[in-house]
């Protein structure tokens, strides 16, 4: 059906009437939406059954990335490319009067994340397709994901997401495949043929029913699996209340990280995990024993990888099977379980680095409480042997100690391999964060630098500027991503250099058209596009980027007219219960108002906070950024992946050395970044030896105190004591971020980054050795050596398009 242009109308206007019930004049952009969808899925389908098939035959080592997140972004356009039928699909519907990109609005942004973990776990799915590689993902299908973020007088207020209101038509729902996971209750404990035997007596049970998307890869016949699992009622439970019951057991899928500052939150949470983990080892077994049958074997054929701490109880899950069900013994399955499962650590922080109070935990999970237990038991006797009569090392490094079931340290004992997502964070986490650990298993310790998909971030989201890279270089690189390093070649080349700056331009036109629908504010598109986009926390310092523009508003207003127009642009969520992100919030979108309405500023300066951060934003913001604000606390970013997307859309990072940053500017180099502010070893120095202080710089720099002083001083019209706790934290606190002592260089290298623009060539230059170095931060070369050097996955016999 999409063999030419032809056969496409005829199948799909067949197709529209019979399925909406409505002649073509008649039908709405959703209808016709709805159409096409199924058409694509209906098409990827036998590549589907037959990627099955094949890993069935031939008994193929499959992996599966477990995920709580997994931030999909709109899927036509992208399937549409992978497949091969974009081209007939879109001159099909203009011949029927019908524009593609209007179809794309129709469709929702799958709501199953929040930032970057989970827009990685995505291009890793969309690379592992796109390699032949047999990996499959699984996850939580969240009827309402995190939530739509609504900006009501400055204020981030939050609705639900309504992703599922029409349906999704890229899932098919498996309900033959249904699991009981069981919760509360008690262990009993028996003895049978000289074993003890374990039976978890579950208070209430939950139905995990999946819900399958396909993930094409690109011009090959490999179609993988993301499954979703969705929490619906079991019998009812006798002893509870029926509406009680069922309303627990839907908040289970109904949104992406409930607020966890109470009990109840903490045990929904946690309810969740599990829910994911134990639906998703059921079904992966359940999947192995068909084929293979010996669970002796489970490990050579299977990888199990935990994305960050959240689905750390795969470990205790994939114990209590072998162990109660499979009847192994306990050495035996812990050699199973932990050659079967890879961990990765996503953060340097602690708080991020997920406990819970044995008091929630074991009444919940006695089971697994139980296993966790004796896993800690058999960790700490190990220590022992190893460090005899060192109790706080022990202490510290226990799985269960001070009331608490610590995640991390049971996905560092459980796991045969563990990776940090850049070069610095590795280090930082052998070095400082787990270096007992590293001391205990160095041979675990691997670093992955985070990547992302080109197919998505620049095929898709920026075909021109993808369309001159395959007539310069050929279409090479859309398979093989380093390719881009081809481009630097023409540096010196003039009409190549223009030609990206009149792309650049008709990207930066589309974002201001976006702005002034969503905002009524119009921009100017000559002045410099400054954006940052990403979560709102403390670490990432969006709290520096506004801080420098109130001084720059102040300097406009002391008659400084040496300012290279600029326009900055921030889209970002806070989480509900992050009470001072969301005073950030506010704090961007209260100066946005006094500078956007001060005739004698907005010339030269304007400011934008897009509502609604999401993935189809996102691909309209990478492509028309001039600046790229990635600003975190040295050695507190573990990887980012905002700052790849920017740079090969060829925009010029402003940065510390954090994270990926520090890759990026050995890429580059450092004529190419604007690097500013602490080193990572200097942050750490600062921490441990306390010498930092804070009001030091409010005292010894004008520009600070005049810009502390406007949040509380009224200088901000009926804002009161808005921002007190952010002064505050600055002041009374010690400023946790060092936003203080990084001001003033970060004062100087936005001069600098400003005074490069006015080179234009010069500018667009940089901007395309950006371009050049950034194949090297494509997800397939990550995933590639993923599945080399930990999960030791093969790619399979697939015939490219």
């Amino acid at each position: 059906m999409f063999s030419d242009k032809e056969e496409f109308k005829e199948v799909f206007l067949t197709r529209l009437e019979m399925t909406s019930g409505k002649s073509f004049p008649d039908s709405t952009k959703r209808d016709q939406y709805q159409t096409l969808g199924h058409m694509v899925r209906e098409y990827v389908s036998m590549n589907w059954i037959n990627t099955n098939e094949r890993s069935r035959m031939i008994k193929q080592k499959q992996v599966y990335y477990l995920s709580i997140e997994f931030l999909l972004g709109r899927l036509l356009r992208n399937n549409l490319l992978n497949l091969g039928i974009h081209k007939v699909v879109e001159e099909g519907l203009q011949d029927l009067g019908i524009e593609l990109g209007d179809l794309e609005e129709s469709e929702p942004d799958a709501g199953l994340g929040n930032g970057g973990l989970g827009r990685l776990a995505a291009c890793f799915l969309d690379s592992l397709a796109s390699l032949d590689l047999p990996g499959h993902g699984c996850g939580i299908r969240y009827k309402h994901g995190l939530f739509e973020q609504k900006i009501v007088d400055g204020y981030q207020v939050e609705l639900p997401e309504q992703w599922l209101r029409h349906g999704n038509v890229w899932e098919i729902r498996k309900a033959d495949s249904a699991v009981e996971i069981p919760f509360w209750g008690r262990v009993e404990c028996s003895e049978e043929e000289g074993r003890l035997v374990f039976r978890h007596l579950p208070g209430e049970t939950v139905t995990a029913v999946p819900y399958d998307m396909p993930v094409a890869g690109y011009q090959t016949e490999t179609v993988n699996t993301l499954r979703l699992w969705s929490a619906e009622p079991s019998p009812f439970p006798q002893h509870k209340n029926i509406m009680q019951y069922k309303r627990e057991t839907e908040l289970i899928s109904e949104f992406l990280y409930p607020d966890d500052t109470h009990d109840e939150g903490k045990i929904l949470r946690l309810k969740q995990q599990y829910f994911l983990v134990s639906a998703s080892i059921r079904s992966i077994i359940e999947s192995f024993k068909k084929q293979h049958g010996n669970m002796k074997d489970f490990n050579q054929f299977i990888s199990i990888h935990i994305n960050d701490t959240h689905p750390v109880l795969a470990i205790p899950e994939l114990m209590r099977i072998l162990v109660d069900e499979e009847k192994m013994a306990w050495e035996e399955a812990w050699d199973i379980t932990v050659s079967t499962i890879s961990y990765t650590n996503h953060t340097t922080l602690s708080e991020a680095l997920e406990k819970w109070p044995i008091r929630l935990f074991q009444p919940l999970l006695p089971r697994i409480f139980m296993i966790a237990e004796e896993i800690n038991k058999r960790f700490c006797l190990k220590l022992e042997e190893k460090y005899p009569g060192d109790w706080e090392r022990i202490r510290s490094m226990a799985i269960i100690s001070d009331g608490e079931v610590k995640m991390a340290h049971l996905a560092l004992a459980g796991s045969h391999s563990v990776n940090g997502v850049a070069a610095l964070h590795t280090e930082i986490l052998k070095h400082r964060e787990m270096k007992q650990f590293y001391e205990l298993y160095p041979e675990k310790f691997n670093n992955k630098t985070n990547g992302i998909t080109h197919r998505r971030w620049l095929l898709n989201s920026n075909p021109r500027l993808a369309g001159l890279i395959s007539e310069a270089i050929g279409p090479g690189w859309i398979k093989e991503p380093q390719r881009l390093g081809e481009m630097a070649k023409f540096a010196e080349d003039s009409s190549m250099l223009l030609e990206l700056e009149l792309i650049k331009e008709e990207n930066k036109q589309r974002l201001a058209r976006r702005v002034k629908q969503q905002t009524g504010l119009s921009i100017d598109t000559s002045s410099i596009f400054d954006i940052q986009v990403k979560r709102l926390h403390a670490y990432k310092r969006q709290l520096l980027n506004v801080l420098h523009i109130m001084h720059m508003y102040n300097r406009i207003k002391e008659g400084d007219s040496h300012i290279q127009p600029r326009t900055f642009i921030f889209g970002a969520k806070a989480s509900p219960g992050y009470y001072y992100a969301k005073k950030i919030i506010k704090l961007i979108n209260t100066v946005a108002e006094k500078v956007n309405n001060d005739p004698a500023a907005n010339k030269l300066i304007k400011v934008v906070f897009l509502e609604n951060y999401r993935v189809s934003l996102a691909e309209e913001i990478f492509p028309a950024a001039d600046i790229s604000e990635q600003i975190s606390t040295a050695s507190k970013e573990a990887s980012g992946t905002g700052n790849m997307k920017f740079m090969m859309n060829g925009a010029l990072t402003v940065g510390t050395l954090d994270g990926a940053n520090v890759e990026i500017l050995e890429r580059v180099g450092e004529e190419n970044i604007f690097i500013f502010g602490l080193a990572a070893e200097e942050v750490l120095r600062y921490q441990q030896n306390g010498e930092y202080r804070s009001m030091d710089y409010y005292h010894l720099d004008k520009r600070i105190s005049t810009i502390i002083n406007q949040l509380t001083n009224g200088f901000f019209p009926y804002a009161g004591d808005e921002f007190e706790s952010i002064a505050d934290s600055l002041l009374m606190h010690n400023d946790q971020y060092f936003v203080l002592r990084d001001f003033d260089s970060y004062a100087a290298i936005q001069k600098q980054a400003a005074n490069a623009y006015g080179d234009r060539l010069g500018w667009q230059r940089k901007s395309l050795m950006n371009i050049a170095a950034s194949g090297h931060f494509s997800s397939d070369r990550t995933i590639r050596e993923y599945a080399e050097e930990i999960w030791h996955i093969q790619p399979a016999a697939s015939h490219s398009k």
